[in-house]
């Protein structure tokens, strides 16, 4: 009987080890995650926007060209 209790406890035991490497696992991966979203955001924000058109005069109302 007591070789079913060591069991069992054991295997509670390896289970909560189990578990609290998956939490630490998820945490990191939610910062690496966190800290991809950063970069990427960054990048976006960092991109020139387009340039306008023109709204008046002779050049650059009717046809946008850059060289």
């Amino acid at each position: 009987m007591s070789g079913s209790i060591e069991g069992a406890v054991g295997a509670a035991v390896g289970l909560q080890q189990a578990i609290a490497m998956q939490e630490k696992d998820n945490l990191l991966l939610r910062k690496v995650l966190d800290g991809q979203a950063n970069t990427i955001l960054s990048l976006v924000n960092s991109v020139p926007t387009a340039p306008q058109l023109a709204t008046s005069g002779m050049v650059g109302t009717l046809l946008h060209t850059t060289a």
